[in-house]
């Protein structure tokens, strides 16, 4: 299992999900779970006001479905689904950056600007959610740390004790050699993408725009060279300059 392309992506959900906190008040574009927290919370102890906050699960639940059911048809073009939402990926990560050039920079949390551009970015994330489950079978998640630690956690603790069978030690091996760039990944996307945030706001999301494009060109480099057809061989006796009439 190349490790590669999920390490991205995971660097890539650590980024967004940090600038969108500290920029859009609160907002985990990423992390789902942070926002129906927020939301019960907010809920329980007097109202909830943040419209961000309000739509991003909504949203991240009718971009997930409109992108499964997208991913079947995706399937049957000359790239395939991966190709596909790693593509839209970026878009929607660029449009991010189009709309704070166009109408920023954002100074209300709670503006219109703000929840489009959360709401950009909750769309790119639900959609590298997609990716993973439907085009990188087997890897781990790109955006739940919980998930990836429990995992990661669990496999070495196999690995120290040694007591399993031999596959199952090889397999807890292949996924910690996956699992852990995961988490190295998006715990580097965490901290670059708050550095860049406290210095450029918004403009941030430049670093995960570029980390989407880089996905989008390290699939069209793995996969278009794993797919050049063969050489045809040459027909009967052209070697020995023999001409069919």
């Amino acid at each position: 299992m190349n490790w590669v392309l999920p390490a991205v992506l995971s660097t890539t959900a650590g980024a967004v999900d940090v600038i969108g906190f500290l920029a859009l008040g609160g907002l985990f574009t990423a992390h789902i779970t942070g926002n129906l927290v927020v939301l019960a919370a907010h809920y329980v102890t007097g109202g909830v006001n943040e419209p961000a906050t309000l739509l991003a699960v909504p949203v991240f639940i009718a971009v997930l479905g409109v992108v499964t059911v997208a991913a079947a048809g995706f399937e049957k073009t000359r790239y395939g689904a991966r190709r596909a939402l790693l593509f839209l990926q970026a878009i929607l990560l660029g449009g991010c950056l189009v709309v704070d050039l166009l109408f920023g920079p954002v100074a209300d949390a709670d503006g219109a600007i703000a929840v489009l551009v959360g709401m950009l970015a909750v769309a790119a994330m639900a959609t590298q959610n997609a990716l993973v489950r439907f085009a990188l079978p087997g890897s781990p998640s790109t955006a739940v740390m919980t998930t990836n630690i429990t995992q990661l956690t669990v496999d070495l603790a196999a690995m120290v004790r040694g007591v399993s069978e031999p596959e199952n030690l090889a397999r807890a091996r292949r996924r910690a050699s996956v699992t852990f760039p995961c988490i190295v990944g998006f715990m580097a996307g965490c901290a670059a993408g708050a550095v860049l945030e406290t210095h450029f706001g918004l403009w941030a999301l430049a670093l995960p725009a570029g980390l989407a494009t880089l996905a989008l060109t390290l699939d069209a480099l793995k996969r278009d060279g794993r797919h050049h057809p063969p050489l045809a061989p040459p027909e009967e006796g052209a070697a020995s300059g023999i001409r069919r009439v």
